[in-house]
């Protein structure tokens, strides 16, 4: 895995499923491939093939990267315990940055914490509280959005604004720079603090049968400047767009 599957994979496709999916069905089997901007100097636009897996039940849940236990679940509130991958991850085999193919590698991680999502007729409102579980960054991060559906017939749209917290332990993992690094590799040593990410995002779902069903969203995220002013960044923002199709059994 490259070193910027990031946010794209463990945050986008379950908010895809949460956009699109208010009624959720048993069980939904699909492919997709998701685009993804890297925020790391000498590192390149990637595109990355991801199988789709939905199975929703009365107590536990599936979204490709993510899954849960409910410990609360009617028509318009759902509280669950889940696990997300974080893919995130940063290898120096896979920049073509000289400086910084001499700093550490950064690993990839699970996150567990609590998910609540809020339906009503003024739209939706989603939140993610999670932690390292492995104990890579020892940092946890708390998504936070507010989207609204709208439907028109076999077709919906589904805008939404939020913002990604990360704590310093989590930003400095992946974008601090320590001494011996520092010394290393030319760049300026750095520990990152905590951030606030604001993002916005877009998703479109065509539903072409009874069962198949199209969908495409992106995301646009502005980077904090405690990511921004990284020696180990060249980006202010990000993008990531993931099409997907599916067939709900």
């Amino acid at each position: 895995m490259n070193y910027f599957k990031v946010t794209a994979l463990a945050v986008l496709l379950p908010a895809c499923f949460s956009a699109t999916l208010a009624h959720a069905n048993p069980l939904t089997l699909g492919a997709s491939v998701i685009y993804s901007q890297s925020p790391y100097k000498g590192g390149e636009g990637r595109y990355y093939p991801v199988p789709l897996i939905n199975y929703d039940g009365d107590s536990f849940y599936l979204h490709s990267l993510q899954a849960g236990y409910y410990l609360w679940k009617d028509q318009q509130d759902q509280l669950s315990l889940t696990i997300l991958g974080s893919p995130q991850n940063f290898n120096t085999d896979d920049t073509k940055n000289k400086q910084l193919k001499k700093l550490d590698n950064r690993h990839m991680t699970l996150m567990g914490g609590l998910a609540y999502r809020h339906v009503a007729n003024w739209g939706i409102v989603r939140t993610v509280l999670a932690g390292d579980m492995l104990g890579n960054s020892d940092g946890y991060q708390w998504d936070l959005a507010y989207l609204y559906r709208f439907q028109m017939g076999d077709f919906s749209l589904t805008p939404g604004i939020g913002a990604l917290y990360s704590s310093s332990n989590q930003n400095d993992y992946y974008y601090g720079v320590s001494k011996a690094e520092s010394r290393r590799s030319g760049l300026g040593s750095y520990e990152a603090d905590d951030s606030w990410n604001p993002y916005l995002e877009m998703t479109a779902a065509w539903s072409i049968n009874q069962n198949w069903n199209a969908t495409l969203s992106g995301r646009y995220t502005r980077l904090s400047s405690e990511v921004k002013n990284s020696p180990m960044v060249d980006r202010d923002s990000q993008v990531a767009v993931w099409t997907g199709i599916s067939y709900t059994f």
